[in-house]
């Protein structure tokens, strides 16, 4: 991993303007391995001259599309026979997919796509996209019918996939031009494939233990390995203390530059807990940032969940719990920080943010019975990039429930859409998606230097949170922008996760 964590935060500005919310960069792009491979039947070719060629052209614009969506396209051309089905497996494997969409351009035996199924682990998506919105049937002939017969050996493909153990992914049916339903699903897709790529390549930190007695937090990383992918390394406090303790003056004057640049730092208003943010605060959460920077490349790590006390009054204890504004940073650039060793939930707002639809570390907090809305949020950390406004920094003189002190971060999220999943844990140890789409409502929020948004969500508060509750999920979820059942839906299928839509038909 090239040493670019503090290149990068030291070097982007606040490039959107305020009215509009800050923007902070992400560290790595968003991209996805996807192939493309289309289905026929050679017989064809000697009967229909120039059907191949067309049939290429056809797979060439779909191709074309899915490239606009941030992935690497690799097209594997023709699959007409068994032999060449057979013979495309080194290639595809070669390529590293994660994610594999079969172009049912005409009619093909299932041959010519068993092997797919069979040979690789990643998931597949049958596209039957029509290139005409109907056969002109005054003039029809078997050349039209097989250039437009998308839909025809789908049911062979997907009965096939099931009597080997392997359902596909998902079947896409529509036009190839102008059907934007089609071209959403596509879009979900290639979304559904940066997941994937980032999740089975992460590296996530895990350093500390459970907040006792949160029976929820327990999870067994080589489950999380398995489901998901990605390596849980496990870290100490004393690798990143010699950051701490050492640090780069420069470096730590920097990083006091960028949070003051980024944050607002108000007078207190009502709870005797906050201050404004004091010079002390300022210096220790900008020396913490600066230190878990570089632990984190030290460690090569693509995500971070942890929760450690430390001696009362120690150097460990100053720096673990004052990771909350480095942590609300490295989140927003794409980076994943979860409190209270909350993995799960590390994973979730991981699945999020490469939906690039935020991932905030969130929990209920109190019901607004007048406005029907219930308060979602935490005291950290937060995904920068989905807030309302300027957020803002206060001095904490202890943090409820926790030990420690330090600066809080408050914010209330963008106003519209919102989607938000819990990742809870079954009695049979499998993982599941608990999920909801509602809406982010204009409102006060405390100035408590935590972060709250007000939720509203059908059909009603107190009945939407009898039906989420009800499903086992864990107190934490991941918190975005817009709504994401869809993505979230197909990434469940992807992963061979059950995924529940708790506002479904709401």
């Amino acid at each position: 991993m090239q040493r670019m964590l503090l290149s990068v935060f030291l070097s982007f500005a606040c490039v959107a303007a305020w009215a509009d919310s800050p923007r902070v960069a992400r560290r790595k792009p968003l991209t996805a391995n996807v192939g493309v491979v289309s289905v026929g039947l050679d017989t064809y070719w000697k009967q229909c001259p120039g059907l191949l060629e067309d049939m290429m052209k056809k797979e060439g614009r779909f191709a074309d599309r899915i490239a606009a969506h941030q992935v690497k396209v690799t097209r594997f051309g023709m699959s007409d026979n068994p032999q060449k089905a057979h013979a495309l497996i080194p290639a595809m494997k070669a390529a590293d997919l994660d994610l594999l969409f079969v172009d049912m351009v005409t009619y093909a035996t299932s041959s010519t796509f068993a092997p797919f199924v069979r040979e690789l682990n990643v998931p597949i998506v049958l596209v039957a996209l029509q290139p005409d919105s109907r056969l002109d049937y005054e003039h029809a002939t078997i050349y039209k019918q097989l250039y437009n017969d998308d839909l025809c050996s789908v049911p062979e493909f997907t009965g096939v996939a099931i009597r080997y153990g392997r359902p596909v992914a998902d079947v896409i049916i529509g036009q190839l031009d102008g059907d934007a339903k089609a071209a959403e699903e596509v879009r979900q897709w290639c979304a559904v494939a940066h997941v994937l790529h980032d999740l089975r390549r992460a590296r996530i930190g895990l350093m500390g233990h459970v907040l006792e007695a949160m029976y929820d937090m327990q999870v067994d990383p080589t489950a999380i390995c398995r489901s998901f992918g990605c390596h849980v390394a496990l870290c100490e406090p004393d690798e990143i203390l010699p950051f701490y303790r050492n640090p780069d003056p420069a470096q730590v004057e920097a990083m006091k530059k960028r949070i003051l640049g980024f944050f607002d730092t108000p007078d207190p208003v009502s709870d005797p807990w906050t201050e404004k943010l004091t010079a002390r605060d300022l210096d220790v959460a900008a020396k913490a940032a600066v230190a878990l920077e570089k632990f984190i490349e030290k460690r090569d790590l693509d995500g971070f969940a942890y929760y450690y006390e430390g001696e009362a009054e120690s150097l460990t204890r100053e720096l673990v719990t004052n990771f909350i504004v480095g942590n609300s940073l490295l989140t927003a650039a794409g980076f994943p920080m979860c409190g209270e060793f909350d993995l799960k939930n590390c994973v979730a707002m991981m699945i999020f943010d490469r939906l690039d639809i935020g991932g905030s570390f969130a929990e209920f907090h109190p019901i607004d019975f007048e406005r029907d809305t219930v308060l979602v949020g935490h005291d950290g950390p937060h995904h920068l990039n989905i807030a309302a406004k300027k957020p803002v920094l206060r001095s904490l003189k202890k943090y409820h429930g926790k030990p420690g002190k330090g600066a809080g971060v408050e914010f209330n999220i963008k106003e519209g859409p919102i989607t938000m999943m819990s990742i809870g844990i079954k009695a049979d140890g499998t993982f599941k998606f608990v999920v909801a789409e509602g809406e982010s409502l204009a409102g006060p929020i405390p100035p408590t230097g935590n972060t709250n948004t007000h939720g509203k969500f059908p059909p009603d508060v107190r009945t939407f949170l009898r039906n989420w509750t009800m499903e086992g999920p864990t107190h934490h979820f991941a918190l975005g922008i817009g709504h994401h059942a869809a993505e979230l839906k197909k990434l469940g299928r992807a992963l061979g996760i059950e995924t529940v839509v708790v506002t479904e038909g709401k």
